[in-house]
């Protein structure tokens, strides 16, 4: 008989808090199923499979690791009450609620409680839950960055501080960020991974490399401390900024070891915190970084439930174009646009970019051209070592694409060719001009934006932050030229 404690960990649930006790009985599934229905990034896959496998060997006998076809064949073989923490998918918290003998708990791994978040939308219209005033209460609930009854320095938000363009040499005199090494356990990864590929069990899209982020929790909390120590004194001017050769930046590379469960959300949040008031770090750079976390990573996490499963289905914009192959399949060969290309390449290369250009340059190109939101959601959701259902909903679904018609922003995150300009080297050497709207010159991120203006100029007539833009629209010389030629492009 099982011990009646024994807690049922998710493959996103492998950190320490996730248990009652140090000693607690854990059962860990790896479940072939899961990497059978969906074509995931190669990297991500060996990632997930790496931790799960990690935690199962670092926890011996403590653990009862079943491998299987399904979760439900797997819980066939357990014997005795389980307890499990609330799953981050809505599919896996109706599958955990309908056993008999799971006792699910409240979700872990997150700063905020459900009841946190609902109590404060019970206090808004309903229709516009924005991120900041979210983010001011939860500073106040956890007590980051807080001067008596008021936030460090003053002000709540410094982003307008860390807009600076990326620096003019093109580089940023930083060491490398963290690099775990692989071990015997990887190895075995990514054994079974070709095995699984050459039978045709699994598909998957990405290329294979070395594992770049960390599998373990004594991994994670290394990540964490090189970057407080090395890369978060700039990251806060920097963390809008765009380098071809240098697609890390200053940023963490923590959100893949904060999605598996390896670090505690406020363990993050207080190291930056801590590094600040230590002098190590200036106020905007910790204060990014707790935005970043205890700001949009817990709304998000929120939004996701909040909204309900209906939400992923909103399509506000009708935008009904499927994703091209040479998008879905990372094909960053054949794209000419540099910016593009480079972050599809590091897509393809490493499952990973920062938020950036998943935003401006992947996000935005799919609004512009008017991609499937749901569609789009879920490649973000395979294709991103971090991403997960709850992640990419409010991300993809409410900020990239508007589809939710502003239910959590206040405009389309819409954009031309002299941003991307302003804010990378991605347009030096590019063969499109940024400043160009017609022409075999015409950028496609410029010449897109005023398609996506005309196209849904009825729909988004109401938008105030968008009303000088819808203004200019009927100002542009040639518009239905600039609207047939982006209408006409196969690809950038």
């Amino acid at each position: 008989m099982a011990d009646p404690e024994r807690r049922w960990c998710f493959a996103d649930q492998l950190g320490p808090h996730f248990l009652d006790r140090k000693d607690q009985p854990v059962l860990l599934i790896e479940s072939r199923a899961v990497l059978r229905r969906r074509r995931f990034h190669r990297q991500k896959a060996h990632l997930v499979l790496s931790a799960l496998r990690h935690r199962a060997a670092e926890l011996g006998d403590q653990a009862l690791f079943v491998q299987a076809g399904t979760y439900r064949e797997a819980l066939a073989r357990v014997r005795g009450p389980l307890t499990v923490c609330g799953p981050t998918s809505r599919a896996a918290a109706e599958f955990t609620a309908g056993l008999d003998g799971v006792t699910v708990l409240p979700s872990r791994g997150f700063a905020t409680g459900r009841e946190h978040f609902e109590e404060w939308a019970a206090g808004r219209d309903g229709s516009h839950l924005l991120m900041e005033s979210f983010y001011r209460g939860a500073r106040r609930a956890t007590g980051t960055l807080m001067d008596g009854d008021g936030p460090a320095g003053g002000r709540w938000n410094l982003d307008k501080e860390n807009r600076e363009p990326p620096p003019p040499d093109g580089e940023l005199p930083l060491p490398t960020p963290y690099r775990p090494e692989e071990d015997a356990i990887d190895a075995e990864v990514r054994e079974y991974l070709d095995a699984a590929e050459r039978r045709g069990e699994m598909s998957f899209v990405g290329r294979d490399g070395p594992r770049r982020f960390p599998a373990t929790r004594t991994e994670a909390r290394r990540a964490l401390r090189h970057f407080v120590e090395n890369r978060l004194p700039t990251f806060g001017p920097y963390e809008d900024a765009m380098l071809a050769a240098d697609p890390a930046m200053s940023h963490s590379f923590l959100s893949a070891a904060l999605n598996l469960g390896l670090l505690d959300p406020m363990e993050c949040v207080r190291a930056a915190e801590r590094a600040w008031r230590e002098g190590a770090v200036p106020l905007r750079s910790a204060e990014g970084f707790v935005r970043q976390v205890l700001g949009w990573r817990e709304y998000m996490w929120h939004v996701y439930w909040h909204f309900g499963r209906g939400y992923a289905r909103r399509n506000a914009l009708r935008a009904r174009r499927r994703l091209p192959r040479w998008f879905a399949e990372l094909d960053a060969d054949s794209v000419d646009a540099r910016c593009l290309s480079s972050v599809l390449r590091n897509v393809r290369d490493q499952g990973w970019t920062h938020h950036i250009p998943r935003l401006m340059v992947l996000g935005n190109y799919a609004l512009q051209r008017g991609w499937h939101p749901a569609e789009l959601s879920d490649w973000f959701h395979r294709c991103f070592v971090d991403g997960y259902e709850w992640v990419m909903a409010g991300n993809v679904i409410g900020m990239s694409q508007y589809a939710d018609g502003g239910r959590i922003v206040t405009k389309p995150y819409a954009a031309g060719g002299s941003y991307i300009n302003r804010m990378s080297d991605f347009c030096h050497d590019c063969v499109y001009r940024p400043t160009a709207r017609t022409g075999e010159e015409a950028c496609p991120y410029t010449g897109g934006y005023w398609w996506f203006l005309a196209r849904n100029e009825e729909r988004l007539s109401g938008n105030w932050r968008l009303a000088p833009q819808l203004r200019n629209l009927r100002r542009i010389d040639g518009l239905d030229d600039v609207v047939a030629n982006e209408r006409a492009r196969r690809r950038p």
